[in-house]
């Protein structure tokens, strides 16, 4: 997914999800993007698997 920064305002970006659709956006994630930039929003399935795994791992550890 991919979101156009609008405006910042305090400590949010203000973006635009589709057209004519905003939402905030924690300012600290964005680091140095600055007004009309486009970022892109992505799943990183190999690193989701990996947390889920790692808290499978310990689940076993404690319960066992």
């Amino acid at each position: 997914m991919k979101v156009i920064i609008d405006r910042f305002e305090g400590d949010f970006a203000v973006v635009e999800i589709d057209e004519g659709n905003f939402v905030n956006i924690p300012k600290i994630l964005l680091c140095s993007a600055k007004e009309g930039d486009v970022i892109s929003i992505d799943i990183d399935t190999d690193e989701t698997l990996k947390r889920k795994n790692k808290i499978d791992n310990l689940m076993n550890d404690l319960f066992d």
